[in-house]
């Protein structure tokens, strides 16, 4: 009796070792996983040091890396006018990315000061650098006198650059429920979809993001929430020679334009409706009028399944287009650069449904029109290379506005058709998986496979890894 209640009493001790190291091995797989970031989950957590939670500071940054197969790739080996993921068969690093952040407090109560500085490098860098001016006057086509500085020329690879997205001040000024303001660098308001991979579901991006929306702005935003349904801003952008988009610090800083818009959202947060808008004069020597809104809605249907629609609508008054140059070459019988009024607009769609707490599945459905021939210029890594001298980084010297084989490319406005369906996948909070696969459609231009095709299937799967 006494040997069984010992062995008893031994067994029962070892088991309770053996369930503490079970509980032990729980607790840190939960923290694995459960961590916003790769550096929490291994417990070096930088933002977790008393300097950074005495200073309200946090720094966090990610990594995007894709690959994509082209059904009807050719030998330039460009997915058609899709930016971001824009080649095919190779091997992307899209965005390693920093940011160092001071939050502030918005609130009726005092006034607080912080700020935001972003850095970027990878093969995304190029499409969110701040050109300040186009490589030609939109109007004339002729050189602008040099393209912005702020972070354009930090790097001249082909494919791998440099941009410094957003570096700006935000204040809290304490005037009724708080008004956060914005000075310097920063990413639009406009649209659904955004630069920052972590904040997407789909890896590759819909032609109003690339083509029919700026990027950054420079200049100042305040925005105020006036109660929980509805909130507004409004501010004045600069340094740019297309309305307010994408400005840098030394070119069109005398160019002002308007950006700011409205939002409503229900009582139980599952229903909103927002609307933005930039508009201005081209530039400091061009009064035309470069103008866009964009209209978002958003609706949780359940808790699991949300729906999204988006309709962006641009003007750009007295530009040389694609049409209006074909028609004046044909009339005058040279090469003539004819102008017209631009607009470009569309809708897109999506659908998204949360199958577990780790698996989502989504659909997108977009149709864009450039109806003048205007946005829509080829691969847009060649187009936001373009230098006024003729050099490309991107895409060579040789390259001067046409597509592969097809110099007809630009001579026609067109409708752009995209069919999206993908996954995201998180078998931690800070991994991101998300494989997709997308068809394209232009209606009248061959705008793919190096401008010899109407259409392109395109399979694309990326990784974002959160710090």
């Amino acid at each position: 009796m006494r040997n069984n209640t010992t062995l008893t009493k031994s067994h029962s001790r070892a088991c309770l070792a053996g369930l503490m190291v079970i509980c032990s091995a729980s607790a840190m797989a939960d923290s694995w996983t459960e961590a916003s970031g790769l550096l929490g989950a291994a417990g070096i957590d930088p933002n977790e040091a008393k300097f950074m939670k005495d200073h309200n500071l946090k720094i966090g940054g990610w990594l995007e890396g894709s690959v994509g197969a082209n059904l009807n790739a050719t030998h330039d080996a460009y997915n058609g006018p899709v930016t971001f993921n824009d080649r095919t068969a190779e091997v992307q690093m899209n965005q390693l990315y920093f940011y160092l952040q001071k939050a502030i407090t918005v609130g009726g109560d005092a006034f607080d000061l912080g700020g935001r500085a972003d850095f970027m490098y990878g093969t995304d860098a190029i499409f969110t650098q701040a050109y300040g001016n186009p490589s030609f006057d939109p109007t004339t086509t002729l050189a602008t006198g040099g393209r912005g500085d702020w972070d354009l020329y930090l790097s001249d690879d082909r494919f791998y650059n440099l941009a410094l997205p957003q570096v700006y001040a935000e204040l809290n000024l304490p005037v009724g429920n708080g008004i956060d303001v914005k000075l310097g660098h920063f990413y639009t308001p406009i649209g659904y979809e955004v630069v920052t991979s972590p904040d997407n579901f789909f890896v590759t991006k819909p032609y109003t993001m690339q083509y029919g929306e700026p990027f950054t702005h420079t200049g100042m935003l305040a925005s105020y929430t006036v109660n929980p349904n509805w909130a507004i801003s409004a501010g004045a952008v600069t340094g740019s020679g297309t309305g307010g988009w994408d400005g840098n610090f030394n070119k069109n800083v005398g160019n002002w334009s308007f950006l700011g818009g409205v939002t409503w959202t229900s009582d139980d947060a599952g229903t909103s409706l927002a609307l933005t808008s930039t508009a201005g004069e081209q530039s400091e020597v061009n009064s035309s009028k470069w103008a866009m809104y964009s209209l978002v809605g958003k609706h949780n249907f359940t808790d699991k399944l949300h729906y999204i629609i988006q309709h962006d609508h641009g003007y750009a008054d007295n530009v040389a287009t694609g049409n209006a140059s074909a028609a004046a070459t044909l009339a005058a019988g040279t090469a003539t650069v004819g102008t017209q009024n631009a607009e470009w607009y569309g809708i897109n769609q999506y659908l998204i449904y949360d199958v577990t707490d780790k698996l989502s599945a989504g659909l997108r459905a977009e149709w864009f029109r450039d109806n003048n021939g205007f946005r829509v210029n080829g691969p847009g890594r060649c187009v936001a290379g373009a230098q006024p001298d003729g050099s490309n980084s991107a895409c060579g010297a040789a390259w001067g506005g046409y597509y592969g084989d097809n110099a007809a490319f630009l001579s026609q406005g067109s409708g752009y058709y995209a069919l999206t369906a993908g996954l995201t996948y998180k078998p931690a909070k800070w991994i991101n998986l998300r494989p997709n696969v997308r068809w394209d459609h232009s209606d009248q231009t061959k705008a793919f496979a190096g401008g010899n095709s109407h259409d392109q299937v395109l399979f694309t799967a990326d990784a974002v890894i959160t710090f």
